[in-house]
């Protein structure tokens, strides 16, 4: 039986816990980040040059699914730098007046780091414009016919952008980013390496073989790899005298109803709307979520990229469409399948 209601702790977005606990498991120079090999050499490089010219690196931007350490390696970024970072997000600047107090108030060198920078309105983006190329802000005093602009100098800072929707980011901003990273869904043995970290700072007793099967349930996503990781560590402590072992993490995985592949049961209800009610599909993404209870915007954002990476669902211009893989998953039968075998 489904629970209703329950927090999905698979989901990559942000908890009040991961924000309570993030900050100290985060690694704080970039010889500690795990994994991302060719965003961490690039950006590296990056920071080397800047600080051998003695100026502010290049304003980067940095996109790929939620929970992958955007937030992480913008902080990281600014420790490398020696400076300060600001932190903000695309929602909370509603006016340009909002901005202009962020950016007057930057030291020289500072990293400004806005996550979901593609949900900035188009007037705070105007402003942002001079500031990322010319270091500076055009303030209009006045209305009307008595309307006049002035030019404030900024100090030269470096911006880093985050977003997990890159195609929504205009031309003119993203054109203005001299460094363009994307980050991509780990692997089992780079999240087996987060998690064992994360284990020895939280003083958890983990084994290797623990650690691996929490790994393969973690969607890819450190953020989620952490969350489970404390989510067993509750499990062991009052089940299993308090060691993590790959027993007692498949027996705590399963309590918590995430399965071998890190679907919950919110992901199986998805498939199984699909599959049961209609006919595999396809079906509308405004058809999906009514019959779910979700909106269309999170199954789109947070539910759907998973599905598609393991090729349990396909887009198509009609709709979503379960493939055999989900089929198989779930233990039902593929449709066409009994008579492809006496064909």
């Amino acid at each position: 039986m489904e629970r209703v209601g329950q927090e999905r702790i698979v989901a990559p977005s942000v908890h009040q816990e991961d924000l309570e606990g993030e900050y100290s498991l985060r690694p704080r120079r970039l010889a500690e980040y795990i994994g991302q090999a060719q965003v961490k050499e690039t950006i590296s490089v990056f920071i080397q040059a800047a600080r051998q010219r003695g100026e502010p690196l290049d304003h980067v931007l940095l996109f790929g699914p939620p929970g992958l350490g955007k937030t992480t390696l913008a902080s990281i970024i600014a420790h490398e730098l020696g400076v300060n970072i600001r932190i903000t997000s695309g929602p909370a600047i509603d006016r340009p007046g909002d901005l202009a107090a962020i950016l007057t108030n930057l030291a020289p060198g500072d990293v400004l780091f806005i996550d979901e920078i593609h949900r900035l309105s188009r007037q705070v983006e105007e402003v942002l414009y001079p500031a990322m190329e010319d270091f500076a802000l055009d303030i209009i005093i006045g209305k009307g016919p008595g309307a006049r602009s002035i030019r404030l100098d900024l100090p030269r800072f470096t911006l880093v952008g985050a977003t997990t929707r890159a195609g929504l980011i205009t031309s003119p901003l993203r054109d203005r980013f001299g460094v363009i990273s994307r980050l991509e869904y780990y692997g089992v043995e780079d999240l087996t390496r987060i998690i064992l970290r994360s284990a020895r700072i939280m003083a958890v007793d983990i084994d290797p073989a623990g650690a691996t099967e929490i790994a393969c349930r973690a969607r890819g996503t450190p953020r989620v790899a952490n969350r489970l990781l404390r989510r067993v560590r509750d499990y062991a402590q009052v089940k299993a005298g308090g060691t993590i072992t790959a027993a007692v993490a498949r027996e705590a995985l399963q309590f918590m109803e995430v399965d071998p592949l890190g679907l919950d049961s919110i992901d199986r209800r998805i498939l199984r709307v699909i599959i049961q009610k209609f006919n595999g599909g396809p079906v509308g993404l405004d058809t999906i979520a009514a019959s779910t209870g979700e909106e269309p915007g999170t199954l789109e954002d947070v539910y759907e990229p998973y599905l598609l990476q393991l090729g349990f669902i396909d887009r198509t211009p009609r709709g979503r469409v379960a493939t055999p893989h989900a089929y198989r998953h779930l233990g039902l039968p593929v449709p066409g399948q009994q008579k492809a075998l006496f064909d």
